[in-house]
């Protein structure tokens, strides 16, 4: 039985979804597990980790528009309007995936990618933990 674990540093640009799953996929290939399990864990608490179609733009960009309505940005809140709605859009998507290793590969269906939610509106840098078990 293989443990393995590293981090992925991504740079984002602002808000909205980022695909990581070449990023992710990259790094599986280099490991010699064949079946198994990764888990994926985002390391703040103003990004988050989702599944989501990777084919049409407009379903990221209609996520994207839907939580910037379900908590909408306060410019009276002392740390950056877009502090605390950073935090609930988080609260509700989730910072950890798991997805079964199947061959070698990630079992992701056919037009799923693994991204990086983005909540906050300035350029940062996130980190999200890959740790990976198996044979």
């Amino acid at each position: 039985m293989r443990n393995v674990a590293s981090t992925l540093r991504v740079r984002t640009s602002g808000s909205g979804l980022l695909e990581i799953t070449s990023e992710v996929r990259a790094w599986l290939e280099r490991q010699t597990v064949t079946t198994g399990l990764l888990t994926l864990f985002c390391r703040h608490t103003s990004a988050s980790l989702l599944i989501q179609e990777n084919a049409a733009r407009a379903v990221r960009r209609d996520l994207e528009k839907y939580f910037a309505a379900l908590a909408p940005e306060d410019p009276s809140n002392d740390e950056g309007a877009d502090d605390m709605p950073a935090h609930l859009r988080t609260a509700l998507t989730g910072v950890q995936l798991s997805i079964p290793v199947v061959e070698g590969t990630l079992s992701l269906g056919t037009w799923q990618g693994i991204y990086l939610f983005e909540h906050r509106r300035s350029p940062h840098q996130r980190e999200v933990v890959l740790h990976l078990i198996g044979e």
